[in-house]
């Protein structure tokens, strides 16, 4: 037995989750607010981005503000979601549709072409602000796809194979009727009753058609092939403070992880830990150095600790300028595009300045 489009859009009137970018019944979804919650979302929770969502439509109320922003800013508005590369396609995506307009394609195809905007984000904004009937397929999806199928490859080999399922969900004339509302109660079921762990399969509207469910599978799949041991980095940056209160900060290159964002002076990241001896000749002036601790940050990929190490001078030496070093006041700090790393360094270094 399929999948009723018509039992899922009932439970979804009754139990819609409310979201600040999600429009009221009845009202069209802002392409804007939909592009941009999207983009915030991906590999980020619903409680950790809305604070961030709101504070963007005070900065950038509309693209057009948002293209119009100096990089700086709307880096130093990111700060702290972490994946910095999400926020200069943000940025450049957001020149792309101010520079035809200000209105975003409607289709899949004129979506696709935007800076940072993938398969899944594309569906999302074409099924949820256009009401085009195409099936986003996000991690909730991708859920709820595996168990009522019960696809039990594992992740990430099966994702074509959880794809083409999900996207036969909305084949009813009922789902075809309201995309916005379909792709929007798919996401709901996964995050409210079909979740990770412990699936409250009674009160899920799918749960005669599920197959993983009459399997007694359900609260195992999507099935994920081992993980890789995630590598370790380590480095060592240096914390200048002169007499004034500043901060000595320099810019990292535009390409590469966190491009273009502030940071300590420091070392570059290695597979080996850094001596303090090897260490020192990249502070950023001769000082009367002190180990101030260790921090440890966690990337996608791997994760690095990084021996911090602090100094004082009354004034910073002519001799920063050879490294990009600019002085900032740390009263500053909270609207810098500075990184959530580069803030635990500083809050380990200077504890009782920590912003």
């Amino acid at each position: 037995m399929p999948p009723s489009s018509a039992a899922l859009l009932r439970w979804y009137d009754r139990h819609r989750r409310t979201l600040p970018w999600r429009a009221l019944p009845g009202r069209t979804a802002d392409p804007y607010h939909v592009w941009l919650s999207e983009i915030m979302l991906q590999q980020t929770t619903v409680a950790a981005v809305i604070p961030y969502y709101h504070r963007f439509l005070d900065l950038f109320p509309t693209v057009g503000d948002l293209a119009r922003a100096e990089s700086d800013t709307v880096m130093a508005a990111w700060a702290g979601l972490g994946y910095y590369a999400r926020a200069r396609n943000l940025h450049a995506c957001a020149r792309a549709v101010a520079a035809v307009g200000g209105g975003f394609p409607r289709d899949m195809a004129g979506l696709l072409a935007l800076p940072g905007v993938g398969t899944y984000t594309a569906a999302a904004i074409a099924a949820i602000a256009f009401g085009q009937p195409v099936v986003p397929v996000d991690g909730n999806v991708e859920r709820v796809t595996s168990r009522l199928f019960a696809l039990t490859d594992p992740l990430p080999g099966s994702r074509k194979t959880i794809a083409r399922h999900a996207a036969t969900l909305n084949d009813s004339t009922e789902a075809r009727a309201r995309p916005s509302d379909f792709a929007q109660a798919l996401f709901d079921l996964g995050a409210g009753i079909c979740t990770p762990r412990q699936p409250a399969c009674a009160l899920c509207p799918w749960r005669e058609p599920c197959a993983g469910l009459r399997q007694g599978i359900a609260a195992s799949l999507p099935a994920k092939a081992p993980r890789a041991a995630r590598p370790v980095r380590h480095g060592a940056h240096f914390l200048l403070t002169d007499a004034g209160g500043q901060i000595l900060l320099r810019r990292r290159p535009e390409k590469g992880l966190l491009g273009g964002m502030l940071e300590l002076p420091g070392t570059e990241w290695r597979p080996t830990p850094w001596r303090e001896a090897e260490a020192l000749p990249f502070a950023p002036a001769r000082a009367d150095w002190r180990a101030a601790g260790r921090i440890t940050h966690v990337f996608t990929h791997f994760t690095l600790h990084v021996d911090v190490y602090a100094a004082h001078v009354g004034h910073f030496p002519n001799t920063i300028a050879r490294i990009g070093g600019m002085a900032v006041p740390h009263a500053d700090l909270d609207t810098l595009a500075l990184p959530s790393l580069m803030r635990k360094c500083v809050a380990a270094a200077w504890p009782e300045r920590a912003t």
